[in-house]
């Protein structure tokens, strides 16, 4: 079994139950270990579409990295993510951010996801889960990450409690 973290992210319709929809299918065909809270994240790249809602998820997996990201690509589909404006507005989102230490790059999937150590959006989450994760590349904590990184984007923890059927 391989240790995944998985990032997930909607700004479109219902974010909230997208995310929970989700984090549902990915249970299907892996086990899931740990959730994160739910954030409340500005939007990176493209600033004029609304606030995102962004979570990440701690898996086991015998999936390959591509036969993950296959099921994942099922999952936005059947949410009905479009895939139009490079990081416009989605109704799901879901990233392979590390896979275990393997670090991979091909042309259409790169592990670790490329821009993970320089995102807030993404550190927060998965630091509250898996502090001491060490970065397959660059080899330090994503605790250290986070303590270092410049990103000034606001990330909003929020209160409720976040869990699914299968928790």
């Amino acid at each position: 079994m391989q240790r995944v973290f998985i990032g997930i992210g909607s700004n479109l319709g219902d974010t909230i139950g997208n995310c929970k929809i989700a984090l549902e299918e990915i249970g299907n065909f892996a086990e899931i270990v740990r959730i994160s809270s739910l954030y409340e994240t500005e939007p990176v790249g493209n600033e004029d579409q609304p606030n995102f809602i962004n979570c990440a998820v701690e898996i086991n997996t015998d999936l390959s990295p591509h036969e993950l990201l296959s099921h994942l690509n099922s999952v936005e589909d059947k949410l009905g993510r479009v895939r139009g404006e490079k990081w416009g507005p989605r109704v799901i989102d879901l990233d392979i951010i590390f896979y275990d230490g393997l670090v991979m790059k091909d042309d259409d999937l790169i592990i670790p996801h490329p821009r993970a150590h320089l995102r807030r959006f993404v550190l927060e989450p998965i630091c509250e889960i898996a502090r001491d994760f060490i970065h397959p590349e660059l080899k330090i904590s994503i605790l250290e990450l986070l303590e270092k990184l410049g990103d000034s984007k606001v990330v909003i923890k929020l209160e409720q409690p976040f869990t699914t059927a299968q928790q």
